[in-house]
C-alpha cells in the first residue's frame, strides 16, 4: 500500500489505516530524518443514510506512536452552522463517541469535523456526508377545505436532491379520527434509477393520482364531509420509517329549515367543521353589508356556530388561523314569494279545520258508540233478569 517517488523520494501510503501510524524514518549517509505521523478515523452510523428524525452517532479514533492528545472537537453542518453534540465516551483519549440531534431533511449534505490540540499542535479538518431521505412538508401540515371543492395533497420526497441511489417503497394511508381503522390508500415504489410506481389500493371514495417528479401527490375531485381525517405518507428504507401527516378539514354550511325564508319566519344558518379547531382558529357568521351586531363568533375549539335570520340577505362563514382567512362558504337566504307565504298559512288554516273536524268526528262517534254499548247492556240485564224468574205477569 505504498510507493516511493524515485526523484523526490516521497513516500506515499495508500488507504491508510489507524495502524500505519507511528514514526517514519528516512536515511541517506550520514543523514537521518524521521517524522512522526498521526492518524485519525471518523466513522457514522448507517454509513451516513438517514431517515429524517433518525439520531447518528460520530466515533472518531486516533492514533500516534506518541502519548495520545486530549482533542476538542467541533461539527459543522451542512449549513456551516455549529452543531452541539453530546460526548458518550473518552475513557482512553483513542476514541470518542458523537451524538447528535435528531436529523431534518434539510440536514443533508456535507459536514465537517474539525480536530484541535495545542499539544501537538493539530488542525485538522474532516469532511463527511450525511444523506437524510424524507419529506420538504412539515412534520404535521393542516389543510381546509370546503364540501364539494377540489383538493390536492401533496408529499415532496427529496430523493432526486440528495442523489439517493438505493432503491426504497412507501404507502398512504388515511383514517377519520385518530382512534378508528387505518386504510391503505396506495403504495408506491421508488427504485435504484428513480422510477416511482404508484398503485391503488382501496375503493373507499374517489381519488386521482398525479405523477409530478419527486411527488406523491393524491387529487379529490370534489370533497364530502366524510374525507376529513388524516392522511399518512410513510416511506421505508431497510426496516426504518419515516413518515408526514396532513390533516385535512372540511367545512360544511346547512340552513334549518331549507329553502326560502318566509315571511315572519326565522332560518337558522349552520357553519360546521369535520375536527376541533386548535386554539389560535375559529369561525365566524358575517352577513354582508351587515352591522357588527350581525355576525357570530365560535368559541374556542368549537366545531360549529349558528346564527338565527329573519331577514333575506347573503351570509358568509369564514375559517380564521391567526387572523388570516383559510377558506370561506357563503349562503344566500331568499324571501319566499308572497303567494308561497299565502299559500303555507291557507295550507296552515286548512290543515287546522281538518284537524278541528277529525277531532269532532271522533267525539260524536265516540259518544254514539257509548250510547250503543249501554242500551245493548241494558237489555242484556233484562233478559237475564227474565231468565232467572221463568214467569211472565200479564195485565188485564
Amino acid at each position: 500500500r505504498s510507493e516511493i517517488n524515485p526523484n523526490s523520494k516521497h513516500l506515499k501510503v495508500l488507504d491508510l489505516r489507524l495502524s500505519d501510524a507511528g514514526t517514519y524514518i528516512c536515511e541517506s549517509g550520514s543523514h537521518r530524518v524521521s517524522i512522526s505521523l498521526h492518524v485519525f478515523k471518523l466513522t457514522i452510523s448507517l454509513d451516513g443514510h438517514f431517515l429524517s428524525n433518525e439520531v447518528p452517532e460520530l466515533t472518531l479514533m486516533q492514533n500516534s506512536s506518541h502519548t495520545l492528545p486530549n482533542l476538542n472537537i467541533t461539527l459543522f453542518n451542512s449549513n456551516n452552522n455549529i452543531v452541539r453534540p453530546t460526548l458518550l465516551e473518552n475513557k482512553t483519549r483513542q476514541k470518542y463517541i458523537l451524538k447528535l440531534r435528531q436529523l431534518e431533511a434539510t440536514d443533508s449534505g456535507t459536514w465537517m469535523c474539525h480536530v484541535h490540540s495545542d499539544s501537538p499542535l493539530i488542525n485538522q479538518n474532516i469532511p463527511f456526508d450525511v444523506k437524510v431521505l424524507g419529506f420538504q412538508n412539515t412534520d404535521l401540515e393542516r389543510k381546509y377545505a370546503t364540501v364539494d371543492s377540489t383538493v390536492i395533497l401533496s408529499w415532496h420526497l427529496n430523493f432526486r436532491k440528495i442523489k439517493w441511489k438505493e432503491g426504497f417503497t412507501g404507502q398512504l394511508n388515511w383514517k377519520q379520527q385518530e382512534s378508528a381503522t387505518t386504510h391503505e390508500l396506495l403504495d408506491f415504489n421508488i427504485t435504484a434509477r428513480g422510477e416511482q410506481h404508484e398503485t391503488k389500493k382501496s375503493r373507499r371514495f374517489q381519488f386521482e393520482i398525479s405523477k409530478p417528479e419527486s411527488t406523491i401527490e393524491l387529487k379529490l375531485p370534489k370533497v364530502h364531509f366524510n374525507h376529513s381525517g388524516q392522511y399518512q405518507c410513510q416511506l421505508a428504507y431497510n426496516r426504518r420509517y419515516v413518515q408526514s401527516n396532513i390533516e385535512l378539514v372540511v367545512m360544511k354550511v346547512t340552513a334549518n329549515p331549507a329553502g326560502p325564508l318566509l315571511r315572519g319566519a326565522e332560518m337558522t344558518l349552520t357553519c360546521q367543521v369535520s375536527s376541533p379547531l386548535p386554539s389560535n382558529a375559529h369561525l365566524l357568521w358575517e352577513r354582508v353589508n351587515g352591522t357588527n351586531t350581525d355576525n357570530k363568533k365560535s368559541k374556542q375549539h368549537e366545531v360549529k356556530v349558528e346564527v338565527n335570520v329573519s331577514t333575506a340577505g347573503l351570509w358568509n362563514c369564514h375559517l380564521t388561523e391567526d387572523n388570516d382567512r383559510k377558506i370561506s362558504l357563503n349562503y344566500r337566504v331568499e324571501e319566499a314569494p308572497v303567494w308561497i307565504s299565502y299559500m303555507v298559512i291557507g295550507a296552515s288554516i286548512a290543515g287546522s279545520v281538518l284537524v278541528f273536524g277529525l277531532a269532532c268526528l271522533c267525539i260524536i262517534s265516540g259518544i254514539s258508540w257509548q250510547r250503543r254499548r249501554q242500551r245493548a247492556k241494558r237489555m242484556a240485564q233484562a233478559r237475564q233478569y227474565l231468565l232467572e224468574n221463568k214467569t211472565c205477569q200479564c195485565q188485564q
